[in-house]
């Protein structure tokens, strides 16, 4: 293990987190966590009983941290997410933001999905100005803004065209724009970039890079990707199988403003070798390539 890496163990089976030691603290690192979920744990009802999705999860965020979630499939990270938002309910904990509890729908938090969930029978500005219908917000400010995000993401005078006038990279810009449209301190993604073929994944990492740079929101970005994690993150979590638990909370310390040639750095393959080691203890890693040579794949 290279020496520059401290482990701390967490959680109540003591998984192992590796975090650097010699880390910056984040912006508003010294001030009161803005998220918190403590010992938060979540099971489903079935037929053959109860199943549980995520067991005794405890974390917390810093305003304006970008945090990835990261784990195998069925973890447990959009329920966790979901229950952020307080779109579910937990079975045992507390989750606060902002210090108060979330035991309902909380409003105050822009979400993007996989699927960009446009309404097709609108055009790009007015899909941005559902959030003002909905929310009651002053017209004009939120004109403003929308007008503002839109030429952020490079889609100035793409206003009046529809969803179906539109590649899937740029929905998902319109998406993230509406989420942003009434200036959330909080930003939720679940696996947006997903459905996007690598190269446009890779200009939409940049470009979220570069909202958040300008922005500073709080964000929670769910990903199978571990060099996407790595790529857009402050501090990278994550889940084990399921019941998912937090297994471990890397703090990255690389310099931003990132470009792609970072994912080539030896510091960089660190950070995603560490992470790639816990997926292969797990045995998901091996068990795929596994199957991939059986087929004749590998």
């Amino acid at each position: 293990m290279p020496s520059s890496w401290d482990v701390i163990a967490r959680s109540r089976d003591d998984s192992l987190s590796f975090i650097p030691m010699t880390t910056p603290a984040p912006p508003g690192a010294r001030s009161e966590p803005f998220v918190t979920i403590a010992s938060v744990s979540k099971s489903y009802r079935s037929e053959g009983g109860d199943v549980a999705a995520v067991d005794e999860i405890s974390v917390d965020f810093r305003r304006g941290n970008f945090v990835s979630l990261l784990g195998p499939s069925g973890c447990g990270k959009t329920t966790l997410m979901l229950m952020l938002a307080g779109l579910i309910g937990h079975d045992t904990g507390a989750i606060r933001i902002g210090g108060q509890p979330v035991d309902r729908p909380y409003t105050d938090v822009g979400i993007v999905f996989q699927d960009s969930l446009l309404l097709e029978w609108r055009n790009v500005i007015g899909n941005l100005m559902l959030q003002a219908e909905v929310r009651g917000l002053a017209r004009d400010a939120t004109l403003g803004r929308a007008m503002a995000l839109l030429d952020m993401v490079g889609l100035s005078g793409f206003e009046r065209r529809y969803p179906w006038e539109l590649s899937g990279g740029m929905r998902q810009r319109v998406s993230i724009c509406r989420a942003l449209v009434h200036d959330p301190p909080l930003l939720l993604m679940d696996e947006p970039f997903g459905a996007l073929d690598a190269l446009t994944r890779e200009q939409m990492n940049l470009d979220l890079q570069e909202i958040w740079l300008q922005r500073r929101k709080t964000v929670l970005f769910i990903t199978h990707s571990i060099t996407e994690a790595v790529f857009l993150a402050d501090r990278v979590l994550v889940m084990s199988p399921r019941p998912g638990r937090i297994a471990a909370d890397i703090a990255v310390d690389l310099p931003r403003p990132r470009h792609p040639s970072l994912l080539e750095s030896p510091a960089f393959g660190a950070y995603a070798g560490r992470i790639r080691a816990l997926f292969e203890d797990w045995g998901i890693l091996r068990e795929r390539a596994a199957r991939a040579s059986a087929l004749g794949m590998a």
